[in-house]
């Protein structure tokens, strides 16, 4: 079976730019229409035109005799994830104009297409250069995710720890000192095409001092940002940080705090009413912490700082979104995040909400993505295990598809 899977990939492969043009059919796969419906057992679906044509028991399911099909018997199919949290900053994808098809391709597999992600939320790098990125997958000249981004962020003065990436990469943005200049920015953005704004209404400064954004131009920023219908974002570094997330009436907070006081149940209801979605990035601060050669001791307890949160706020029924912040974080495998999820009490039904239903509610997308419909985007993760068993098969990715085709697809030994 191995063998003759490993033989059926190769064919894919070679025949990949046929499909392009053509039907793509999944037969056999036990199926995730969404979260929150059983699964579909020996389930098929066939995609034309970027969409789903028909979904359904096999049985039901005719296949086009021109269509390329992939055996997905012992496979298990889920909507397509949304990252909610990269930041389009690693080297290759900051020369966009430059950078060759190869090299993007490839840096786009290793962050993107090889994790399952469909759709990311870029939430802080420079516009231009993305919407030139984004011009050049949606083009058909690279293999990527549909990319949302915010380009560059607002603060009043920059985080100590990116000071010198923006140096050596010649970056240059501004210090915003007045809601005028946070509305301008707020608008150019718009113009050229930003689908969000990101506030560091928290910007740490090193040494426990964190430079706060003034809640005059926190408010004046997110309220322009909702007249032209875009999410905001928040890094709020610490609890203060939160409470002007809180007062301007952003809509997402970018992280957990791994430095702050447990959260109390009036916390967490003031995130609720304020309809603050959270996404964790537990991962991250366990990365970092080993890079800056922080004790385990304190390293674990920041992590189980943060995984307490996630458990308070998921079991009070907040709103939660998958992100990993990669693009700042070189480390791309996702099986730690999901595991620290699963520990938090999420079950997989959950974690599937976050990388699917979730964002596309909280970013106006889901009458196209995040559910398995005739009719919806045929924007999908082919897994090799199911998550319902393991929760970290959410990782283990045999085929990515968006727009029904096949941007990835795990290369197994003969």
């Amino acid at each position: 079976m191995r063998v003759r899977l490993a033989l059926l990939l190769s064919a894919l492969f070679v025949v990949s730019g046929m499909a392009r043009s053509g039907d793509l059919a999944l037969t056999g796969a036990r199926i995730y229409l969404s979260p929150i419906d059983p699964p579909l057992e020996n389930g098929s679906i066939v995609m034309r035109d970027g969409l789903i044509l028909s979904v359904g028991p096999s049985s039901t399911i005719e296949i086009p005799r021109s269509a390329t099909v992939i055996d997905c018997k012992g496979l298990v199919i889920t909507a397509g994830f949304w990252n909610s949290h990269v930041h389009i900053l690693s080297p290759a994808l900051l020369r966009a104009h430059d950078s060759g098809v190869k090299e993007l391709d490839q840096r786009l597999d290793t962050m993107f297409n090889r994790w399952g992600f469909t759709t990311v939320f870029d939430i802080a790098s420079v516009l231009d250069n993305t919407l030139t990125l984004r011009h050049r997958i949606e083009s058909g000249e690279l293999r990527g995710p549909r990319i949302l981004t915010v380009g560059e962020p607002i603060w009043t003065i920059e985080p100590v720890y990116v000071r010198d990436f923006l140096h050596q990469n010649h970056i240059h943005i501004e210090n915003m000192q007045t809601p005028e200049q946070a509305i301008t920015l707020v608008r150019d953005h718009a113009a050229k095409g930003a689908d969000g704004i990101k506030l560091f209404t928290g910007s740490d400064q090193g040494h426990g001092e964190v430079a706060l954004l003034p809640l005059v131009t926190a408010k004046a920023a997110v309220d322009e940002a909702h007249r032209h219908h875009m999410p905001v974002f928040a890094h709020p570094t610490n609890v203060d940080g939160v409470r002007v997330a809180i007062d301007s009436e952003v809509d997402v907070l970018a992280h957990t705090l791994p430095q702050s006081p447990p959260w109390t149940a009036e916390f967490i209801q003031q995130l609720k009413v304020a309809n603050l979605s959270l996404i964790p990035t537990l991962t991250l601060f366990d990365v970092e912490g080993r890079k800056q050669n922080i004790p385990d001791h304190q390293r674990t307890a920041w992590i189980a700082q943060m995984v307490g949160q996630l458990r308070a706020y998921a079991e009070a029924g907040g709103d939660i979104l998958f992100g990993t912040d990669i693009g700042y974080t070189d480390h791309y495998d996702t099986t730690l995040e999901f595991t620290l999820m699963s520990q938090a009490g999420m079950n997989y039904r959950q974690i599937l909400a976050s990388l699917t239903t979730n964002p596309a509610r909280k970013f106006g997308d889901s009458n196209s993505t995040g559910r398995i419909a005739k009719g919806m985007k045929a924007d999908l993760v082919i897994l090799s295990a199911d998550p319902a068993q393991d929760i970290t098969a959410f990782s283990k990715v045999r085929f990515t598809v968006r727009n029904g085709k096949v941007l990835y697809q795990e290369r197994l030994s003969q």
